[in-house]
C-alpha cells in the first residue's frame, strides 16, 4: 500500500537522480556542445558553457535544499520555520535561474522559454512558501493556546 513514507522516499530518490543528472550534464557539457556545434550559432560555445555552469549553481543549491526539506518532512516536521526558509531559498534559486536564462537569451533566444518556466516555478514555490508560513504561524498560535 502506498503511504507518505514511500512517497517521501520516492521524492528523495528523484532528487538524488536529478543531482546525478546535473553533475553528469556539468561534466559532459563541453563534449555535448561539441556534438551540437553544427546547430549552435557561430562562436557561441563559451556563452553556452557559461550559461550551463552558472545555471548549475542555483540548480544544485535547489536540489540540496529540496532534499533537506524532504528529510524534515520524513521526520514529521511539516509546519516549521526551517521549511519556510527552505522554500524561500528554493524560490530564490528558481528566480536566479530565470535571470541567468533571460540574460542568456541575448545570445540565443530559446533561453527565454527556460527563463519564463523558471520564473513561473519561482512564483509557485513563493506562493506555497507563503501558505506554509501562515500555517506555521497558526500552529505556533495553537501551541501557545494549549
Amino acid at each position: 500500500m502506498w503511504n507518505d513514507k514511500k512517497s517521501i522516499a520516492l521524492s528523495k530518490c528523484c532528487v538524488v537522480f536529478f543531482m546525478a543528472l546535473l553533475l553528469m550534464c556539468a561534466i559532459l557539457a563541453p563534449r555535448g556542445f561539441r556534438l551540437w556545434i553544427d546547430y549552435m550559432p557561430e562562436g557561441r560555445m563559451a556563452y553556452f558553457l557559461t550559461t550551463v555552469y552558472l545555471g548549475s549553481v542555483p540548480a544544485a543549491a535547489l536540489l540540496v535544499l529540496l532534499f533537506m526539506l524532504l528529510n524534515r518532512l520524513g521526520r514529521g516536521q511539516v509546519f516549521v520555520g526551517k521549511n519556510v526558509e527552505s522554500l524561500r531559498y528554493i524560490s530564490w534559486c528558481c528566480f536566479t535561474g530565470a535571470v541567468i536564462s533571460l540574460v542568456s537569451a541575448l545570445y540565443w533566444f530559446p533561453w527565454v522559454a527556460v527563463g519564463v518556466a523558471a520564473a513561473f516555478m519561482g512564483l509557485v514555490v513563493r506562493v506555497i512558501k507563503n501558505i506554509v508560513a501562515k500555517a506555521v504561524s497558526l500552529q505556533d498560535e495553537a501551541d501557545l493556546t494549549i
